[in-house]
C-alpha cells in the first residue's frame, strides 16, 4: 500500500498557525457552523465561507477559480444536500447527483491546488442496512445498503474512495469523517425534509401549542415557515380553523374525548422500534478539530481482515435510543403532554444504527453533551430561530 509522504505528521499536537487559511464548505448549516464556531473558540482568526448563493460546489470551474483566488491551507468539507428519510425518498436524483459532484469537484480541486490537509464528513448510513452492531469502520461495503437512503449513501462511500485514491497516488493528506446522526443549533426544522430529531422538536412544540390553544405561538412557527418559503415576507395571516387543517398537514390533530376535553394527537411514522445513535452538534465540531490538528491518513489507514483498505474514521456518542423513546424524551423537554400515536404502515428504515467510535477515543477524543441535555438545547436553538 502507499501511503501519502507529501505531507509529513506534525511533530507536536496543535502545530497549525492561527492564521491559517481553512474554508469550511458548507459553513451555514448545522454542522459547518459548529465546526466554524469550535474553529473560533481554538483560536483560528483566517476562516474562509461561502452561501450557496456566492459559490456553487457543482459547478467545477466555479469551484476552481475559488481555489485559485483564496488559496485556503485546510479544507472541511461538511457541504452536502441532506434530509430525512422523506427527503432522501423522494428527491434520489439530486441526492446522488449533487453531493457527488460537490465531493468530486471540492477534493479535486484541493489536490490540485495544493491544499494540506482535507477533511471530508459523510455519514454512518454509508454501512450496510443490516451490519453488525456496533458498526466498525471495516463494515464498509459487506453488504447492501438501507434502500430509502442509498443514494446519498453512495454518494459519501465516493467522498471516502476519492480521498483515499488521491492520498495514495498523490501522496495528499485527507481524512474522511462519519458522524452518527446530528442535532443542534442551526438544526433543519423543514416540515418534510428534517431529520428525526429536529423534525420531533418542531411537532412537538407544535402540538404543545395546539394543546394550549397558543394560536400566537403557532402563527409564529406558520408565519417563519411561510417566510422562508416566498418571497413574500408578509403571509396571509391564518384563523385558527386554518392553521389546524396546516398542522395536520405534520400529523398533528386535535381529538374530542369523553369529557368533552380537547386532547392533541401527534402521529409518528413506523413503529418507533429502530434503535438510533445521536451526537449533539458542538461535540462533532470539537472532534473534527481535534482531527485537523492531531491526526493524518496515516493514523487512520489499515488494512481489514479481508485485505480491503479502510481510511475513515467514526465519530459517534456511543449510545442509542429508541425512536419512541426518543420521542418521549422530546416531549418531555418541549412540554408537550398529548398523545402520541405510531403509523406502522410507515418504514421503519435501519432497524439498528450504532458506531463503534473506539478508533477516534484511541486517538484521544471524547463526547461531552447528553441527549437529553443536547435537545434541551437545541429546543432553545428553535424557539429564538422563530422568534419565541
Amino acid at each position: 500500500m502507499n501511503k501519502p509522504t507529501a505531507n509529513p505528521k506534525p511533530q507536536t499536537p496543535n502545530s497549525i498557525s492561527r492564521d491559517a487559511r481553512i474554508y469550511v464548505a458548507g459553513h451555514r448549516g448545522l454542522v459547518g457552523s459548529g465546526i466554524w464556531r469550535a474553529l473560533e473558540r481554538h483560536g483560528y482568526t483566517n476562516l474562509i465561507g461561502r452561501r450557496h448563493t456566492e459559490l456553487d460546489l457543482v459547478n467545477q470551474q466555479a469551484v476552481d477559480d475559488f481555489f485559485a483566488a483564496e488559496k485556503p491551507d485546510y479544507v472541511v468539507l461538511v457541504a452536502a444536500k441532506v434530509g430525512g428519510i422523506v427527503a432522501n425518498s423522494t428527491y434520489r436524483g439530486q441526492f446522488i447527483y449533487e453531493n457527488m459532484m460537490i465531493e468530486m469537484n471540492v477534493i479535486h480541486a484541493a489536490k490540485v491546488h495544493g491544499v494540506k490537509k482535507l477533511l471530508f464528513l459523510g455519514s454512518s448510513c454509508i454501512y450496510p442496512k443490516m451490519a453488525p452492531q456496533p458498526m466498525l469502520e471495516e463494515h464498509l461495503l459487506t453488504g447492501p445498503l438501507e434502500p430509502t437512503n442509498e443514494p446519498y449513501a453512495i454518494a459519501k462511500i465516493a467522498g471516502i474512495r476519492l480521498c483515499d485514491a488521491y492520498n495514495r497516488q498523490y501522496g495528499t493528506n485527507f481524512i474522511s469523517a462519519m458522524p452518527t446522526n446530528m442535532y443542534g443549533p442551526g438544526d433543519n426544522y423543514h416540515p418534510q425534509n428534517s431529520h428525526v430529531l429536529p423534525a420531533f422538536i418542531r411537532r412537538m412544540h407544535l402540538a404543545k401549542c395546539l394543546d394550549a390553544e397558543d394560536w400566537d405561538a403557532i402563527r409564529s412557527v406558520y408565519c417563519h415557515e411561510e417566510a422562508q418559503e416566498s418571497t413574500n415576507t408578509k403571509p396571509p395571516i391564518p384563523n385558527p380553523d386554518e392553521l389546524i387543517n396546516w398542522l395536520a398537514k405534520s400529523g398533528i390533530s386535535r381529538l374530542q374525548t369523553s369529557n368533552s376535553k380537547r386532547q392533541t394527537a401527534l402521529t409518528c411514522w413506523g413503529s418507533g422500534s429502530p434503535l438510533r445513535e445521536f451526537l449533539y452538534s458542538d461535540d462533532l465540531a470539537e472532534a473534527c478539530v481535534f482531527l485537523i490538528e492531531n491526526t493524518d491518513y496515516a493514523d487512520v489507514v489499515f488494512e481489514d481482515a479481508a485485505g480491503t483498505v479502510q481510511s475513515h474514521v467514526n465519530v459517534g456518542s456511543g449510545s442509542e435510543i429508541t425512536i419512541k423513546c426518543l420521542a418521549e424524551t422530546v416531549a418531555d423537554v418541549v412540554g408537550y403532554e398529548g398523545a402520541i400515536d405510531w403509523d406502522d404502515s410507515k418504514p421503519d428504515g435501519t432497524p439498528r444504527k450504532l458506531m463503534d467510535s473506539s478508533k477516534l477515543r484511541k486517538l484521544g477524543w471524547e463526547p461531552r453533551v447528553g441527549i437529553r441535555a443536547g435537545i434541551a438545547l437545541a429546543y432553545q436553538d428553535f424557539k429564538e430561530g422563530i422568534g419565541s
